[in-house]
């Protein structure tokens, strides 16, 4: 059974957190590009692995709000993938019934960009087998922040309701119950803060273009072995994503 009351007990949410890219090109002489580039195949890996391993709902870090301080080239090169892979991955998602959605700021993306991302939104708003949620320009304070600014009552919001703001419309994703960082990073970088509040947290050293589905599946079992207790006392049943 769930403990923490805000997500149904069927449904898994795994964040990724999807770093390593430079240095796997740099690893291989290659420009920084090239290991976006490769980067973007292990996002396609991993998103037709999901469904399979149990995930109903996937969030990605592609891009956050403090990228921006990147190389202007870099950022650029990264802009033009990120719309590359909307034009090429949105049959894909369509044929797997996968619904996408983009959580972030869209007023800073380059020209067209933000149409792309709403075109996509809309035709695979049905999808009912996955829901691939990317996160693009995205800061979770500045998403706390507007949230909180949001709520109009004098009296504070409970933490259903909270999380409704923060979700915006339509996004409708619950908490994160696995949070996965690739690189041997071992930090939050500002993704998911509010969601991931009892998330469990899984560091690789796995660099982002060498993750796959085998991977995936062994931070699952990892995941499933786990004791959550959500502040409450040990020796509770585990909670999997079936139970």
């Amino acid at each position: 059974m769930s403990h923490d009351g805000n997500h149904p007990h069927d449904s898994l949410h795994v964040a990724i957190i999807m770093d390593g890219n430079g240095r796997w090109a740099a690893r291989r002489g290659l420009p920084r590009t090239a290991g976006h580039r490769a980067g973007a195949d292990a996002v396609r890996r991993v998103v037709e692995a999901a469904p399979t391993l149990g995930i109903t709902t996937l969030t990605m870090f592609a891009f956050s709000s403090d990228n921006w301080r990147r190389p202007r080239d870099e950022v650029a090169a990264l802009m033009s993938l990120l719309r590359r892979y909307l034009q090429a991955e949105l049959a894909r998602l369509l044929d797997n019934d996968v619904r996408l959605t983009v959580i972030g700021r869209r007023d800073r993306l380059p020209d067209g960009l933000a149409n792309a991302i709403a075109d996509a939104e809309r035709r695979s708003a049905a999808g009912t087998r996955l829901h691939l949620r990317i996160a693009i320009d995205y800061s979770a304070r500045d998403a706390i922040a507007h949230a909180a600014a949001a709520w109009r009552l004098e009296r504070p919001p409970t933490r259903e309701e909270f999380s409704r703001l923060l979700a915006g419309a339509g996004s409708g994703a619950h908490d994160v119950d696995l949070l996965i960082r690739t690189s041997g990073e071992k930090r939050l970088s500002d993704f998911l803060l509010w969601e991931a509040a009892y998330a469990e947290l899984c560091f690789l050293d796995t660099l982002w273009p060498d993750f796959g589905a085998d991977e995936l599946r062994a931070a699952l079992a990892d995941f499933h072995g786990r004791e959550r207790r959500f502040g409450g006392p040990g020796g509770a049943p585990r909670l999997t994503a079936a139970e």
